[in-house]
């Protein structure tokens, strides 16, 4: 949870991204962040690819993927697949 407005990091949401985990009030997803980790980009290079994310935005993803990794890993396999 954000401390400032207790809005979970995390969000869930039905009709953005086809429900997929995103950062909080972005369609920015999880698994996006995670393969490009992968791909070795630093949480600074995410940082100013994605202008409007926060450390604390990133942090949440990187504890999310540790939380939920068979989840992840599957949403980017299928993303891969689909291209």
């Amino acid at each position: 949870m954000n401390a400032v407005d207790n809005e979970p990091l995390i969000r869930k949401t039905p009709d953005v991204i086809g429900g997929e985990a995103c950062i909080r009030r972005s369609r920015i997803a999880v698994y996006n962040l995670v393969e490009s980790k992968h791909l070795g980009r630093t949480d600074r290079d995410l940082l100013r690819h994605f202008p409007t994310l926060t450390q604390e935005d990133l942090n949440a993803a990187w504890a999310y993927y540790a939380a939920n990794a068979d989840e992840i890993d599957t949403a980017i396999r299928e993303n891969n697949e689909a291209e």
